[in-house]
């Protein structure tokens, strides 16, 4: 019987939040979701080239530009909905 061992890494892995970034962009709010978009995309990269520190900085800035994206999205739809009752209310 041949056992293979895989690296073991003591750390876990970085999230690189890029479906997030992905849904917000498309659903939300297009600006800040390609900001969550590029931050998304640096974190493999970094993990890649050894810099930790760096990937989850870029993951931290990913998850946060996401929910910015989304709760900017958000606002706007409800706004928007508010804006739209409150000319039916007027015409009638």
């Amino acid at each position: 019987m041949q056992t293979s061992y895989a690296p073991q890494s003591s750390q876990p892995d970085v999230p690189n939040y890029l479906v997030p970034a992905i849904l917000t962009t498309v659903f939300c709010c297009l600006p800040f979701g390609i900001v969550s978009i590029v931050y998304a995309a640096q974190v493999n990269g970094k993990v890649a080239a050894g810099d930790r520190a760096g990937a989850l900085e870029s993951s931290r800035n990913a998850r946060m530009w996401a929910w910015i994206s989304f709760g900017s999205g958000l606002v706007l739809i409800v706004g928007y909905g508010i804006i739209v009752v409150i000319g039916a209310i007027a015409q009638s």
